[in-house]
């Protein structure tokens, strides 16, 4: 892959998060929030981008995104509970669980397949 290649892939992969993320904060944006580690100020401003906002944010060649396996409190909650227990110790955790168990527990996610969520509640042992 040349670099204009690469390049071409960061600007597609920056407009598909800006737009992933915008619709997040829109649909529940303290979900959204914990879901992409922003804080309340950036979740505004993600709100309010126009469209020509967007396009001209998502032209930039630095990659706008990050993964987040790096947090290593919530690997080890889930390495030395497991999803249940840390989703107990850790509440908000709950906001970052698209499913469990074979149910879609997040409405939006649920909602995009044309399914009924089940609240992550219902399928967590008691």
């Amino acid at each position: 892959m040349n670099t204009e290649q690469l390049l071409s892939e960061i600007r597609e992969t920056n407009l598909a998060y800006l737009l992933l993320a915008q619709r997040m904060v829109k649909a529940d944006k303290a979900s959204a929030m914990f879901r992409l580690g922003i804080s309340q100020e950036v979740a505004d401003i993600l709100d309010q981008l126009s469209p020509g906002q967007i396009l001209k944010m998502a032209a930039s060649n630095l990659l706008l995104c990050r993964f987040r396996c790096d947090d290593s409190a919530i690997l080890g909650l889930l390495a030395d509970h497991g999803l249940e227990e840390a989703c107990r110790l850790k509440p908000e955790l709950v906001h970052g669980v698209n499913c469990h168990a074979g149910k879609l527990t997040c409405a939006p996610v649920a909602e995009a397949q044309g399914l009924k969520p089940t609240p992550l509640a219902e399928v967590l042992p008691a």
